[in-house]
């Protein structure tokens, strides 16, 4: 998977992330990277034949590899075959699907884990836009770990898939903390996203380690990225 930029170095892309991801396959649906964007539904759409395909973690090694761009943007793409997809921010240390939606934080995913009486459609948005169910990160908590690992996470993320045809996590770089290694061990496939020339081979191989620790079913790889100057073969998806 390519998203055709310049290059930049981390602190740029620091500064970008605040902003949110961009939307290409909302706001440029004949672009390439919207394209690349049906190819990565397409494959999914594949596995899902013979497989059960129903949650999909998103991740990164480190920050700044465009995680929360692929979450965002293959979530909408998946609305438009007419399925009911939900698009939840897990990461409760940098949330930006609020901003990337525009819609409000609060209340979101950890008032739900933290008030099990709160009802989950009380957390969650419709996207009329983009045809797309949203629930927030809402509050940061201390011990954002530790909430993603409770029994009450667990039965949250039971709950919402017996409501939506396909719910896309989007998830902290798993070199960073343990967070995304509780929601990748509980989804049906994780996506790993690898921004290429700015993160390193071994912190990629640590991150599919990490996976495989917690016997989370790796479906592939978006390569991100690439140089303008290279040939056209920047697409990339492998099952395990």
């Amino acid at each position: 998977m390519l998203f055709k930029k310049k290059r930049r170095n981390r602190q740029s892309l620091a500064v970008e992330q605040k902003k949110g991801a961009p939307l290409y396959t909302y706001v440029e649906p004949e672009s390439q990277n919207s394209e690349r964007i049906r190819m990565l539904r397409t494959n999914l759409e594949f596995i899902q034949v013979n497989d059960s395909l129903k949650s999909i973690a998103v991740t990164s090694s480190i920050p700044g590899e465009g995680k929360s761009t692929v979450a965002a943007n293959l979530a909408v793409s998946l609305t438009a075959t007419g399925k009911n997809v939900l698009l939840v921010d897990t990461d409760l240390r940098r949330p930006t699907v609020h901003k990337t939606l525009r819609v409000s934080r609060f209340p979101g995913i950890s008032d739900l884990i933290l008030n099990p009486n709160l009802p989950a459609k009380d957390v969650i948005c419709f996207k009329e836009d983009v045809s797309l169910f949203v629930m927030p990160a809402g509050e940061l908590p201390p011990n954002p770990s530790e909430l993603l690992a409770s029994q009450n996470m667990k039965k949250i993320m039971e709950e919402l898939e017996k409501h939506f045809d396909c719910i896309i996590y989007d998830v902290p770089p798993i070199n960073s903390v343990t967070d995304p290694q509780i929601i990748a061990s509980r989804v049906d496939g994780v996506i790993l996203v690898v921004r290429s020339g700015y993160v390193h081979k071994d912190e990629v191989r640590r991150s599919r380690t990490a996976l495989e620790n917690v016997e989370a079913r790796i479906l592939g790889c978006v390569l991100n990225d690439v140089p303008m100057d290279q040939d056209d073969k920047y697409y990339y998806y492998k099952k395990e």
